[in-house]
């Protein structure tokens, strides 16, 4: 177990100083949802992402221009079994000279495949280490949260996505064309190719909702994915909640009827417009939606 450690490393040009400075600025690379200092021995500071994950880090060594160590000194996940999977363990970040180069070596100590988080961990890592902190040293700006993706996996492995499904009478192929007629059950003003594998198109509510999306999977009579690229919504704080989620329509056989299945993935109580979205959805799917399979007409807006 002592050699599973989640590590990466990587070599930038720039000096160990500078390295050192950048992983000390951990609102510039991890998150901005970070409170107290992140570059003194000794203190302690908190990252959290809404209920998602959060965390309280203790810094045990501070070497400048060698070595960075945290303690996490208390931990909780919404998406594990056992909540706490990081309390105890520590994240390190080694600097050395290597030829011209400054290599960066992170390791978590006691991230193992044995734990639940793992996947999802490692893969967050992973972009914030070699992606975000990286382009911080060598660009001067970095990516922070939120890293999409990861929550939407996250979020994902709680089994707290959005769904819901009906049945009808009509074939799976006129399941799958009406669910492609987004104009004619999604109300709103709508722009782009909505029935092409790779098409991207927009959606928007003036002063209420925005979203661009692209349709990532399509297989006729059976399953259409959008992933929304980018999204604004005027009625919470966090305005882009939608960006990096994916929309999933599923369809299947069930007795003699067709089923359609939807999820959004990512769309979470955790989500502010969790309540307001989800009633949308269910008055869009469940009668807009269902309405244009049954009938083939286009529906008026539910609202």
């Amino acid at each position: 177990m002592k050699n599973q450690n989640y590590t990466a490393s990587f070599t930038v040009d720039q000096s160990p100083r500078e390295v050192f400075d950048a992983i000390n600025d951990v609102r510039g690379w991890w998150s901005e949802e970070i409170e107290g200092r992140t570059d003194r021995a000794g203190v302690e500071w908190t990252y959290r992402y809404k209920d998602v994950h959060h965390c309280k880090m203790k810094i045990v060594e501070f070497i400048p221009g060698q070595k960075v160590v945290w303690l996490v000194v208390d931990n909780h996940f919404n998406f594990t079994k056992d909540k706490t999977e990081w309390t105890g363990t520590k994240v390190i970040f080694e600097i050395s000279k290597r030829g011209n180069q400054t290599e960066v070596r992170f390791t978590h100590q006691g991230l193992v495949p044995e734990y639940e988080c793992f996947d999802v961990c490692s893969d967050a890592w992973g972009s914030y280490i070699k992606g975000s902190l990286r382009n911080l040293i060598t660009k001067g700006k970095g990516q922070p949260n939120p890293l999409e993706k990861v929550v939407a996996k996250a979020r994902k492995v709680s089994n707290q996505d959005y769904t819901t499904s009906f049945t009808v009478s009509q074939t799976p192929k006129e399941a799958f064309d009406a669910i492609n007629n987004v104009r004619g059950w999604w109300s709103g003003e709508v722009e782009g190719n909505t029935d092409k594998f790779g098409a991207e198109f927009t959606y928007r509510v003036p002063d209420a909702h925005r979203s661009k999306q692209k349709i990532t999977e399509l297989v006729p009579g059976k399953k259409v994915v959008w992933h929304v690229l980018d999204a604004r919504l005027d009625f919470v704080k966090d305005k882009s909640e939608w960006k990096g989620t994916d929309i999933v329509f599923e369809i299947g056989k069930k007795g003699g009827k067709t089923e359609v299945r939807f999820t959004h993935i990512g769309l979470a109580p955790a989500c502010e417009c969790y309540d307001g979205c989800s009633n949308g959805w269910g008055m869009l799917v469940n009668g807009n939606l269902r309405k244009l399979i049954t009938t083939g007409k286009p529906q008026p807006s539910p609202w």
